[in-house]
């Protein structure tokens, strides 16, 4: 027996109120999600200077923008006059400058004040110490990633390493050339479940000979219970029958030219911590990003990645589009089906996690740790 009483086998859970509890959540987001680098934006849905998108990280709005040098630029999405929110769509393309719809302060790309109803009489009021608050931001993969943090912490030690963590060196990601593919179809899912029980969810497999008929016939061993982020470096190899990563194992599209042997006929998924997926396949990326919106409800955004040509050419990539919506439905309707569970008085004190599980385990304890870091103070810098 463990010191928790538990069988050797089993290793307890966090409890239901990690799950339900309002408090936490503002936790997570204030020391999780504020204080770490979260993918926003694919950068080819910001093509041109003014190009923008809106998206909620923490309990913030950020504003990410394609600056006239051609660099992406992020800021709170906040005018520095009375606090409205500055833009309002998700997404489009101004000129040359974002203006405030309520007293029309207006600020250029780079995030300087550039006018306002009478500031000419205000020559106190610096340009740029009254400028948009900058927020970190950094491109890779093809995506454009931010951080809150007044000083943000090193995004290859973060990032990059939980990928070195998961397939053991950076170049078995490199050899798929995610920056260089095209968006062949986007899907938003609402979730009404926290965002910790997908990420666990997508973490294991012990649900999939229950939940995923249609992935455990093109990756039979995972109907065995072990997931492919088991172990590092590992892949799952197709069905001898199956051809392709597609939802009848039929033929998938054109090879990504860089991925070496032993990545053929292989499937791996990577967690990057706090909210991206990356699933690897030999023709195609799915890269999910996660964007928790309330203590119950996790907005996930998934991309199909595909060589640019097989894009533009206007191939079918129904078939492996098809594989992966299926199997996030059914992820995503089981942790619907979880949730009301972490409310009820039997999950007070938690589950449990047998074997094949037992590395939500670590995720369970670094959700812990974090909580229990303090926040440094401050806020971003100005433009």
């Amino acid at each position: 027996m463990t010191p928790t009483g538990l069988p050797d086998s089993l290793i307890a859970t966090l409890p239901g109120s990690a799950y339900t509890d309002p408090g936490v959540f503002a936790q997570e987001q204030e020391r999780i999600f504020e204080t770490m680098w979260c993918c926003v934006a694919r950068a080819a849905d910001l093509p041109r200077p003014g190009a923008f998108r809106t998206v909620d990280v923490g309990r913030e709005s950020v504003l990410v923008t394609r600056a006239r040098d051609h660099g992406v630029r992020a800021y709170l999405n906040v005018c520095r006059h009375r606090g409205a929110r500055l833009v309002t769509e998700d997404g489009g393309e101004v000129r040359r400058a974002f203006q405030c719809p309520y007293h029309a302060w207006t600020y250029g790309l780079d995030g300087t004040l550039v006018a306002a109803p009478n500031l000419s009489r205000m020559p106190d009021v610096g340009r740029g110490a009254y400028g948009l608050a900058a927020v970190a931001v950094r491109e890779w993969l093809g995506y454009v990633w931010v951080c809150l943090a007044p000083e943000p912490p090193s995004f290859e030690e973060d990032v990059i390493g939980d990928v070195v963590t998961r397939l053991g060196d950076l170049a078995s990601l490199e050899r798929y050339g995610i920056e260089e593919l095209a968006v062949g179809r986007r899907i938003v899912y609402d979730v009404r479940a926290n965002w910790k029980l997908i990420v666990e969810n997508f973490m294991e497999c012990y649900h999939c000979a229950t939940i995923h008929p249609e992935l455990t016939e093109v990756l039979p061993e995972f109907a065995d219970g072990y997931a492919a982020q088991y172990y590092v470096g590992h892949g799952a190899e197709f069905g001898a029958d199956v051809r392709g990563f597609t939802v009848d194992g039929s033929e998938g599209l054109d090879r990504l030219p860089g991925i070496a042997g032993e990545q053929d006929r292989r499937y791996y998924a990577i967690t990057v911590k706090p909210q991206v997926f990356i699933n690897l396949v030999p023709d195609h990326v799915i890269f999910h990003r996660m964007y928790p919106v309330a203590v119950d409800r996790t907005v996930v955004e998934c991309d199909w990645l595909y060589l640019p040509h097989v894009v533009d050419g206007g191939a079918d990539v129904s078939g492996s589009v098809e594989l992966f919506d299926r199997v996030n439905r059914q992820d995503f309707a089981a942790c619907e089906r979880t949730q009301p569970g972490m409310s009820s008085r039997l999950y007070a004190q938690g589950g449990v996690l047998v074997p094949s599980e037992h590395h939500i385990g670590a995720f369970h304890t670094w959700v812990t740790e974090r909580l229990a870091e303090a926040v440094s103070p401050g806020t971003p810098s100005g433009g």
